[in-house]
């Protein structure tokens, strides 16, 4: 059973010597590392309370690797040592992500605000974003779209490398909407972004034949492996944002499905799908209609993207 996190105050705690200043908690690194080593001796893994310390603290891993070789050196901490010990108790409870704990999460060059209800963005959607970008000229003003925005990190990404153009996030939930438009007025790229609420493609219906780039992160996760899930994901982020249906293709088919009347002529979908699932897809965007149809790989080598283009023939709306 993980015991519940010390009081502040506590006479025997490390922290005891640490002042306040006007920008943060001074300790010393000797302090700090007991301090971690007595977390961990709580449960949890290394990785994870070292990503608190960063994200939360303000301590880096390298600043923390350099403390192992001076310890005696101080440490300004943006959070004092009884408030981290409060949010790795609660992750350690109530298997609650970190990032949700904190409120931010590192992605991209960005530090996105994320909340329980919005799916954290992960490390690979960011290769999503650079294909994104391979196929455009960032100087001639193009009509994009980010199709299940969820935290509006693909919309953000987007928005500052395309300052010529003007994007549409949409997303099914009112929730993610919330946390997209907090990242997007963060970024101060909200004035080129309209947020829309809805599925796929319809809230975009009076530009069908007008979008020249849609980028989607859809749910693409199988029912039964997600329910496999550790409880840190299973329990904590939301189904609608992973739960892809039986085989995991659900949105996706509907994606693929309207490509080529949602998209410019010469117009491009790229999608983040599941790792097994890449020769399904791109059978999925040739039965819809879109040709120079790809596969790409994440850094891990399997393949996890697609992307199609729409032909420049015209195709009649219906």
């Amino acid at each position: 059973m993980v015991q519940p996190p010390r009081q502040s105050g506590n006479p025997q705690g490390p922290g005891e010597n640490a002042t306040d200043t006007a920008s943060g908690r001074v300790i010393s690194g000797e302090e700090l590392l007991a301090w971690r080593r007595h977390q961990l001796s709580l449960g949890g893994q290394a990785g994870d309370l070292d990503w608190l310390l960063d994200l939360g603290g303000g301590v880096g891993w390298q600043s923390l690797q350099a403390l192992r070789l001076h310890p005696q050196r101080p440490v300004r901490l943006q959070r004092d040592l009884a408030e981290l010990e409060q949010l790795w108790g609660e992750h350690l409870r109530s298997a609650a992500p970190l990032q949700y704990l904190v409120g931010t999460c590192p992605w991209r060059d960005l530090e996105l605000q994320v909340a329980p209800g919005v799916l954290i963005p992960r490390q690979e959607t960011e290769l999503l974003v650079e294909l994104a970008l391979a196929g455009v000229d960032p100087r001639t003003p193009l009509r994009w779209a980010d199709l299940g925005t969820g935290s509006g990190c693909l919309a953000v990404a987007l928005a500052r490398c395309l300052p010529q153009s003007q994007g549409l996030a949409v997303d099914l939930s009112p929730d993610a909407l919330v946390q997209a438009e907090a990242n997007l007025a963060r970024a101060q790229v909200a004035d080129r972004v309209q947020l829309r609420q809805g599925s796929w493609w319809e809230p975009l219906r009076e530009l069908w034949g007008r979008l020249d780039l849609v980028v989607s992160n859809p749910p693409y996760i199988p029912t039964a492996v997600w329910e496999q899930l550790e409880p840190v994901v299973r329990h904590h982020e939301p189904a609608l944002a992973l739960d892809g249906g039986g085989d995991g293709l659900d949105a996706i088919r509907q994606l693929a499905a309207g490509a080529a009347q949602a998209l410019a002529p010469g117009g491009w979908l790229l999608l983040e799908h599941h790792h097994d699932q890449s020769d399904t897809v791109r059978n999925l965007l040739r039965s819809g209609g879109l040709v120079e149809v790809e596969a790409h790989q994440d850094l891990e080598g399997r393949w996890r993207f697609a992307r199609g283009q729409r032909s420049h023939a015209a195709v009649p709306l219906t």
